[in-house]
């Protein structure tokens, strides 16, 4: 604790200003802000205890909070990331220079270092995602605290401008409406509809449809995908100052380009700790849209902690279409089996429709976060 306040970090140069004018910078962590034209706030203030992580700033301001005992990690030279960020990402970040193709963008350079590096056995390339990954859960909690989430899954084939993909957008739509924050893989198919939605909650219901229209020009982010995320953007060109919501995907699905309609996104090198922390962080429950392994996966991901009660009360599992996850892939039988005689099989449901989803949701009666 810092003068008995439990925020000690400074992520943006207004925090940084207000802090300092104090005289005391002791014990805080700052993390990327450029500290280039504050010399005079560095040389003056008490930096005792300090944590500096990938603040740039003089060479004499960085030996004094040095003497003063701070640590001071500097930035990485010639990375396409920043490992030490405090902020989510946001679409226009990770797609800056998108009118020089895809390969021009933050996020496709990211992409091309991890394939790089994943597989070199350096120990420096491990760090710096870590330490990635790390910043980008710590914002996703800051970000999302108090919020009521509900996870919305789902596969990345799904065409923008079909009947399944204007579902999801309705699903993410009536879920903004309730109150709640939908959050998703961040990725194309049905995780970019429901982010849509989210983003469309505020505009007249006739916007969606329109919005449908202009997506479906470029249903595939293959074989491009500039005109896929330009598309995205005009749809936030027409309607801007969307709903917020939250995306959370990974560079570990090179292929899978972020979708632009999450207005907060945390991306990670590392899906493992990608998966597990959208899960977590749905306390209000998780709806899963028909998809493949992925989302088989986000089934029993999610299933496990219910079982065992790890995170406390069991948070609601509604699975959408009754004939994909009984048929196609029965998912729903062996979830049943496990859920028996235990608190989650009050929690699970299955329906045929995205239509019942809110209802059922609501029905459920878990309208807190843990």
């Amino acid at each position: 604790m810092v003068n008995g306040n439990s925020d000690i970090e400074i992520e943006t140069l207004a925090e940084f200003d207000r802090v300092a004018s104090r005289g005391s910078l002791a014990g805080y962590r700052i993390q990327s802000v450029n500290l280039l034209e504050r010399t005079f706030a560095l040389l003056s203030a008490d930096t005792s205890a300090a944590v500096f992580l990938g603040c740039p700033m003089e060479p004499d301001a960085a030996a004094k909070v040095r003497a003063d005992g701070a640590l001071v990690f500097p930035p990485v030279p010639d990375l396409p990331f920043d490992p030490y960020r405090g902020l989510l990402y946001s679409p226009e970040e990770l797609f800056a220079g998108l009118a020089d193709g895809y390969g021009a963008t933050p996020d496709c350079q990211a992409y091309t270092w991890f394939q790089e590096t994943k597989a070199d056995g350096d120990v420096f390339s491990s760090m710096l995602r870590s330490l990635h990954d790390d910043a980008v859960s710590d914002a996703l909690d800051e970000h999302l605290a108090g919020a009521r989430v509900v996870g919305v899954m789902g596969g990345h084939a799904m065409a923008r401008g079909g009947p399944a993909y204007q579902g999801a957008a309705e699903l993410g739509r009536a879920l903004t409406r309730s109150g709640l924050t939908v959050a998703t893989g961040g990725g194309p198919g049905a995780m970019e509809a429901a982010n849509l939605g989210a983003y469309l909650a505020p505009a007249a219901d006739e916007a969606l449809p329109e919005a449908l229209e202009l997506l479906a020009k470029a249903p595939f982010f293959e074989p491009s995908v500039a005109e896929w995320a330009r598309a995205a953007f005009a749809v936030r060109d027409r309607w801007p100052g969307g709903c917020e919501s939250v995306g959370i995907p990974t560079w570990f699905y090179g292929h899978e380009p972020p979708n632009a309609f999450a207005s907060h996104i945390g991306k990670y090198f590392a899906n493992a700790t990608r998966e597990d922390g959208l899960l977590a962080r749905s306390n209000a429950g998780v709806v899963f849209l028909p998809g493949a392994a992925g989302t088989v996966q986000e089934v029993f991901d999610s299933a496990t902690p219910n079982y065992y009660g790890s995170r406390g009360e069991p948070a609601p599992m509604i699975l959408v279409d009754r004939a994909h996850w009984t048929e196609h892939l029965p998912v729903w039988p062996l979830l049943h089996a496990l859920a028996r005689g235990r608190s989650m099989e009050s929690r699970i449901a299955l329906v045929d429709s995205v239509d019942e989803v809110a209802d059922v949701l609501a029905s459920m009666g878990r309208t807190e976060p843990n």
